[in-house]
């Protein structure tokens, strides 16, 4: 099997893959599992409030179901309003994560969000809930809005990535804040995933020819009528963004330029 050279590194851990799935909203289990695998993701998040507290002994559990020997739980704190509710959330996902196999795993996707309408995240909750986590060993990846201040403060507090969203959870209405997600990632020094608000695979190559470093997506999977297919698009979105970004983008021009100059057909 040939090495990825080009692996994403989140604290100390390295992934080949570069798009995060979510686990929620799928119709079946099997859509989720097929899902999964066709994305052939490294990261797989799940909001620890949907877990079984025993999921050994939870033979309902999808998560029995995946091998995780080739995957890595993300544990997120979904549901959370408070910073005191997420930071609990966190240390029930180590215990989770403890469960199959990964002690060592201390990942945990930060989100607070206090306002059940828009689902927006608090600031201020996230940045308590970040520090205190983060002081506690944990290797934080922070749900925020496309805010490069908070962005920056994050990172300063010793966060493992920060993760803008592109759009409101689960709208699909794709980047609607470019300008200043392109801030954040110029700023920043550690991985930028962009995380919600993604409908498409070319929304998923958009956020990569930024120069973000991942993509975290659900709903366009998980809702698509062909789920596992979606996956696999969105793969390929992923993939074609990163290496879109790696090679460089041709300079623009307000003119048209012949791509068959006369001078070169002259030289012939």
């Amino acid at each position: 099997m040939k090495k990825n050279l080009d692996q994403l590194k989140i604290g100390d851990k390295f992934f080949n893959s570069r798009l995060m799935l979510g686990t929620g909203k799928y119709k079946t289990t099997n859509d989720a599992i097929s899902s999964i695998e066709n994305s052939t993701c490294d990261i797989v998040t799940v909001a620890i409030r949907r877990l079984p507290t025993d999921i050994k002994n939870d033979n309902t559990s999808f998560l029995n179901k995946l091998n995780w020997d080739n995957l890595w739980l993300l544990p997120n704190t979904a549901g959370s309003q408070t910073a005191e509710e997420a930071i609990r959330m966190a240390f029930l996902g180590h215990e989770l994560a403890c469960q199959i196999g990964q002690p060592e795993n201390f990942f945990v996707k930060l989100e607070v969000i206090s306002d059940p309408k828009y689902l927006l995240p608090d600031p201020i909750g996230t940045l308590k809930a970040a520090e205190f986590l983060v002081k506690k060993g944990f290797t934080v990846m922070p749900y925020i809005n496309a805010d490069p201040m908070l962005a920056l403060h994050l990172e300063d507090l010793g966060c493992a990535t920060v993760m803008p969203l592109g759009s409101p959870i689960g709208s699909g209405q794709g980047l609607n804040n470019l300008s200043n997600i392109q801030i954040i990632i110029e700023n920043a020094t550690v991985p930028v995933i962009i995380d919600a608000g993604i409908g498409t695979p070319s929304e998923a190559t958009q956020s990569m020819e930024l120069g973000a470093d991942g993509v975290l997506l659900n709903t366009a999977v998980a809702q698509s009528p062909n789920p596992a297919q979606m996956a696999y698009a969105m793969k390929l979105g992923v993939e074609a963004g990163r290496l879109a970004y790696l090679a460089g983008r041709m300079d623009k021009k307000y003119y048209a330029n012949p791509s068959s100059p006369l001078e070169q057909i002259s030289k012939l």
